[in-house]
């Protein structure tokens, strides 16, 4: 079980629930005369009752899936599923040269960036050139001859963004070392973030977004946060979120999509107490 059985968030919501169960029953026994024999019995029933309750509040929350977190005028919504089979705008993390060479060295198929170009470009030629022509992101040039064995040479600000199709949103993630493999320090995933939500902002026009937990994946965090585990990500996505002061107008929402196979590792329930 991801959530003990003595959480102190789960503690702290049962506490309310008998707060509010005693006030009822301390009214209701102003009308209402247990014979003192039955005292006892009464009292233990109510304890075994009370009892039975807390381990449906712990199991609830130990299965839960989805929780929503009101930010500001926003909802957030944070559970499992497909992100292609979510409505509105899709965010997907590139690195920062937004490759496109699906070849298991520079991109794998089994990321979300892999998967959206195989299901969705065919033509990748042409995908490269509404990259390399956005407007927007070329004000995000960090460099534009990158010396590189393979993949491309322009280098991109971490955390812009590019529209394709007016379905996706194309995101500059991760930076990539000499041998391709994508890195990060914490510093830079919270900036890449703070970045990412104004991208956002600019370009969502009161629709949906849906979003992966950034980083929960082949990435590398550096410089003491290399077991940064997907609770933490989360949680920094939604502190970033918040501070950014962005606001959804409704009934547009933000939707952080985690992948099935990685949801009973999340604590939704912490979440939420934390709303």
């Amino acid at each position: 079980m991801k959530i003990g059985l003595f959480d102190k968030n789960l503690i702290k919501q049962f506490a309310s629930f008998c707060a509010a169960v005693t006030a009822i029953l301390s009214a209701l026994l102003i009308f209402i005369d247990i014979p003192e024999t039955k005292r006892i019995v009464a009292g233990i029933l109510f304890l075994v009752i009370l009892f039975v309750v807390y381990l449906i509040y712990w199991i609830a929350a130990n299965i839960r899936t989805k929780v929503t977190i009101r930010i500001g005028q926003t909802s957030v919504v944070v559970k499992s599923g497909d992100l292609f089979e979510s409505e509105g705008l899709k965010a997907i993390a590139f690195n920062e040269y937004f490759d496109t060479q699906v070849d298991d060295a520079i991109i794998s198929r089994a990321s979300l960036n892999g998967q959206v170009i195989e299901r969705y470009f065919n033509d990748v030629e042409h995908l490269d050139k509404m990259i390399a022509e956005d407007k927007s992101l070329k004000k995000s040039i960090l460099d534009d001859n990158v010396p590189r064995d393979v993949g491309k040479t322009t280098k991109y600000r971490l955390g812009s963004s590019v529209l394709i199709d007016n379905e996706f949103v194309l995101t500059a993630f991760s930076k990539f070392d000499e041998t391709n493999q994508a890195n990060l320090t914490i510093q830079e995933y919270v900036n890449f973030l703070l970045s990412f939500w104004n991208e956002i902002n600019r370009m969502y026009a009161q629709r949906s977004v849906t979003v992966p937990v950034f980083g929960d994946g082949i990435t590398r965090f550096k410089n003491g946060f290399e077991d940064i585990d997907i609770n933490e990500l989360l949680r920094i996505m939604i502190w970033t979120f918040k501070v950014s002061k962005i606001k959804f107008a409704y009934p547009a929402k933000l939707t952080i999509m985690i992948h099935k196979n990685k949801i009973k590792q999340v604590n939704l329930y912490e979440l939420k107490e934390k709303e």
